[in-house]
């Protein structure tokens, strides 16, 4: 056997192979889809009872494994966004609560790694195509009728953080200015101002590039993708698309108008799962969809302004039984759909019940490629390669799980067992932060898996699990990580909403 093996790696090396790059299998491509506002119960994978179909996320479930358990890093977007790149909470960086604004400056802190840096390190292209809504440095104007200079290029955008390529929006669909930007540049000048104000379709008044019409965001973003796919005839990469529906404005145009039988938000969310279904084409069409991770998820629960209580008084459950939608610390507020797809290596049609979190993919991301992360990255990332290739026997990856609402409440998750630190919903949903919250326990206490609506509040029965968990989320605070490792430096603001009770 000695004497085969050496015969062996004599003549790899007389044909210029080296034995590594022989038997090591290639690093497989990474395509992450985020929708914008999106529930799981608008997925009919997720959702039997859904009023509508999404015939592509559900041959995605079914080619791959959907997670029932999976969470946004917080309940709006800006800091799920941050979360998602840099593998960890968003609450420990400047942003406390609310989303980042129109003319912000860029959010992720110089040398944090993203996960973008990290697979670029590791030989990956990276490419980031759609809503970026984490701040960037514009150049200040020199004209005072300007809020910008639109003629210069951004210092702190997608390429800044480790992206080779990037075509994006500022931020959502709704707040200005709304241009493209591609490798940091503006595309087109503002030419005009636009706003409306029609019940779904509302935007707010600002500037927008001559190239930019909203009715074409998502199919430009979709194009755009599928021209990046195309491209890809070597090496492995990493496309990040964050999806700026079905967020407001909610626009389904030509044959999606008004094919849900629901209401325009119906119609976006079928022109989403519409374009999900282009990308899973034009992989296949390129030859790369059987060397691709294909995952698809939403930065937070659906908008309460897409209609939710006429849906629901027709049948239709956004938040798919849980209470509250986005914004608020209760489950409709965070938990989202999660499907993943790599064949070969995850079963498909499989279902994971683990609790799992958006904060996730930078650790994965190492996992697959069994590398280390530095101490001072991914504090708050799990690797959930280990569930995806059915390794883990049952045994939860994650320790525990914290959530964030708009208004910067706190919720931490262990097992079966949620505390949220606030006597409301933290958001939009009733009771709000304010006068709607006066006379209630400070905390509430809940059994998910008994409870799944957080309807009985058993803090008073259980005083030690409030107390268990308060200290597992204080630890988790100080230590400036929820993962095992080096701490990391722990600042706390004396105004830092949320954090009263340490």
């Amino acid at each position: 056997m000695k004497y085969f093996l050496t015969l062996l790696v004599l003549v790899l090396l007389s044909l210029g192979l080296k034995p590594k790059e022989q038997v090591s299998a290639p690093k497989p491509n990474i395509v992450y889809i985020l929708a914008d506002d999106m529930g799981a119960g608008d997925v009919s994978a997720y959702n039997a009872q859904a009023r509508f179909r999404t015939p592509h996320l559900d041959r995605l479930a079914s080619e791959g494994m959907a997670f029932t358990d999976a969470h946004s890093g917080s309940a709006v977007c800006t800091p799920t966004r941050y979360g998602i790149l840099t593998g960890r909470y968003a609450w420990r960086s400047r942003l406390k609560k609310g989303v980042t604004w129109s003319y912000d400056s860029a959010l992720i802190e110089d040398k944090r790694m993203t996960v973008a840096h990290f697979l670029k390190q590791n030989g990956y292209h990276t490419a980031s195509v759609g809503k970026w809504h984490l701040g960037l440095d514009w150049a200040v104007a020199s004209d005072t009728t300007q809020p910008v200079d639109f003629t210069k290029p951004v210092q702190k955008g997608p390429n800044y953080y480790g992206f080779d390529y990037s075509f994006v929006i500022p931020a959502s669909l709704d707040i200005p200015p709304y241009v493209y930007l591609e490798n940091g540049r503006v595309t087109t000048q503002p030419d005009r101002q636009t706003e409306s104000k029609t019940a779904f379709g509302w935007w707010r008044k600002g500037p927008t590039g001559a190239d930019f019409r909203h009715e074409e965001v998502l199919d430009t973003f979709i194009d755009k993708s599928i021209a990046y796919l195309s491209q890809r005839k070597s090496g492995p990469f990493f496309l990040y698309l964050p999806l700026a529906a079905p967020h407001t404005p909610i626009l389904p145009t030509g044959e999606w108008a008004g094919k849900s039988g629901l209401n325009e938000y119906g119609d976006f969310v079928l022109m989403v799962d519409h374009a999900v279904g282009r990308i899973q084409r034009a992989l296949v069409e390129n030859g790369l969809d059987q060397n691709t991770i294909l995952i698809f998820t939403a930065d937070n629960g659906c908008a309460p302004y897409a209609g939710t209580t006429d849906m629901e008084k027709k049948g239709h459950f956004s938040s798919n039984g849980y209470r509250g939608y986005k914004a608020d610390i209760y489950e409709g507020g965070h938990r989202v759909p999660f499907v993943v797809k790599w064949p070969g290596k995850i079963k498909p049609g499989t279902r994971s019940d683990q609790t799992i979190c958006l904060t996730d993919l930078m650790a994965t991301c190492a996992g697959i490629l069994n590398e280390e992360l530095p101490a001072t990255a991914a504090e708050d990332s799990y690797d959930l390669s280990p569930i995806w290739l059915g390794k883990t026997s049952g045994k939860p990856v994650r320790e525990a799980t914290v959530h964030h609402s708009v208004e910067g409440a706190f919720a931490i998750r262990q097992g079966n067992w949620k505390l949220v630190l606030d006597p409301g919903s933290g958001g939009w949903s009733y009771p709000k932060p304010g006068k709607e919250t006066q006379g209630l326990p400070a905390v509430q206490l809940y059994n998910v898996e008994k409870d799944p609506a957080e309807k009985t509040n058993l803090y008073a029965q259980y005083p030690q699990k409030v107390t268990e968990l308060k200290a597992l989320l204080a630890r988790y605070i100080r230590a400036g990580r929820s993962t095992k490792g080096q701490p990391q430096p722990y600042v706390q603001a004396a105004t830092w909403p949320g954090t009263e009770w340490m």
